[in-house]
């Protein structure tokens, strides 16, 4: 009874132990991890315990071998690559023909799209030469030629206007009262060479503040203040001589205050502003220096030139009254400029013209180098037409010089560069969005490589 209880308990544990074996067949080809084929084998031996047996088979413990994800280093790659295809390859090579090209293709399209944002349309253009036109025919209409009349000097209706707002602004009473006050008196101010120490030729009551540097109203902040402090007087003769010479008749009239040096020349700037001979145009003085040329049927030089326009009433007041023109090419563009681009869909903030950035303002800048062409054009026909230097408006040829150096710097230097960042910029936001898409899909493989792995 025993040795049939033992076998039947024997054939129990064999069916188990055959069980046990299909178990270990299916877990090897469907590959579970380790976890699986210990779950799975306690389970048997808690059926074994259940039928009796005590002692269970030792059964080696399976270990699945790690897997390691082997990358290898940058210098292998390179080696592996020169073992490859060798070196000294270009960059293109490892593009098609048709990549190439669509590349080029590409690249130009990008250096259209940047020129399109700095090309002037009809309506664009239209506007700088309207303004051009505008301040050209305000120059010759309303502001004229100067000319010495019983009643003073008389031009066009703007220029009469300005002079006249000059005069009642600042009248000839209080002119004469400051004048003759100490306040005003400086080092400087010597109308004829019977108080100097070094001769100074052309020096007279006419000539000599377009021959002292310190009655030029830019230049005289500087000279002019630095001869008060110091008690001398710097001049350019008719002759383009400089001379810089101590006034010993005038030393009672230095300051060793700087604020009050300052304060002395404006003061005196004031005094001179309305008087016959007035101040000077900004920087006519150093016009002295140019001793040279053959002008008109006299052959005179550029300096002799300015000489007479000075003489005939080219002074501060009136370069004043030329500024307004020059002015009005300025404000007409700008306008003109804003509420284009307020049409086009920009809004106020970003159509405001007054900064001349090509980055916040694409076209402003070109649009006020072509008002300006305009207006300097016709006034060179003025001039070539009235063969009277008198006619020459200073302040638009000095915004025409200003906006003609910015517009030849744009276009030589600073838009080359500036198109090629723009260029360079579009290509990295496409490479970034590659390296972006690129990096997902390596985080994505990387993710299933570590599942598959634990």
């Amino acid at each position: 009874m025993s040795k049939y209880k033992y076998s039947e308990t024997e054939q129990k544990i064999n069916d188990v132990l055959k069980y046990h074996d299909e178990e270990l067949k299916k877990i090897k080809v469907s590959l579970p991890s380790a976890s699986d084929l210990d779950s799975r084998i306690q389970e048997s031996e808690d059926m074994l315990r259940m039928l009796g047996y005590s002692e269970m088979p030792t059964v080696p413990k399976r270990e699945e071998p790690k897997k390691l994800m082997v990358v290898p280093s940058w210098e292998d790659l390179c080696f592996e690559a020169e073992q490859t295809v060798g070196s000294g390859h270009a960059l293109e090579s490892i593009f098609t023909e048709d990549e190439l090209k669509r590349n080029s293709q590409e690249i130009r399209m990008l250096n259209a799209e940047y020129n399109q944002l700095h090309r002037l349309d009809k309506y664009d253009i239209t506007i700088s030469a309207v303004a051009g036109m505008l301040g050209a025919a305000v120059d010759i209409l309303l502001v004229g030629i100067p000319q010495k009349t019983p009643e003073g000097l008389k031009g066009g209706t703007l220029a009469n206007y300005v002079r006249d707002w000059f005069d009642k602004k600042f009248p000839e009473e209080e002119i004469e009262k400051l004048a003759n006050s100490k306040v005003s008196k400086v080092p400087y101010d010597a109308q004829d060479n019977r108080n100097t120490t070094i001769y100074v030729e052309g020096l007279s009551a006419y000539y000599h503040r377009l021959l002292s540097l310190g009655h030029d109203p830019l230049l005289g902040l500087v000279f002019g203040v630095a001869d008060i402090l110091t008690g001398r007087m710097t001049t350019i003769d008719k002759t383009g001589k400089i001379v810089s010479q101590v006034m010993e008749n005038y030393a009672d009239r230095k300051e060793t205050d700087v604020f009050a040096a300052i304060a002395k020349q404006i003061i005196h700037f004031q005094s001179d502003l309305t008087t016959s001979m007035g101040l000077p145009a900004p920087l006519m003085g150093l016009f002295n220096l140019l001793q040279f040329g053959e002008i008109g049927e006299y052959n005179q030089t550029i300096a002799e030139i300015v000489q007479g326009m000075y003489y005939e009433g080219y002074d501060f007041i009136h370069f004043c009254t030329l500024s307004i023109p020059v002015m009005i090419v300025e404000v007409v563009t700008r306008i003109g400029y804003a509420f284009k681009r307020i049409k086009e869909g920009y809004s106020v903030r970003e159509s405001i013209p007054f900064s001349l950035n090509r980055e916040k303002c694409p076209k402003l800048a070109t649009m006020l180098f072509i008002g300006h062409s305009a207006a300097t054009a016709v006034n060179a026909g003025k001039i070539y037409f009235t063969k009277n230097p008198m006619a020459i408006n200073y302040p638009q040829w000095i915004a025409f010089a200003k906006y003609s150096y910015k517009q030849l710097k744009w276009v030589l230097i600073e838009k080359p560069n500036a198109r090629d960042a723009y260029v360079h910029g579009k290509l990295n936001e496409q490479l970034n969005e590659v390296l972006e898409n690129v990096d997902f899909t390596f985080d994505e493989i990387s993710a299933e490589y570590i599942v598959m792995f634990e």
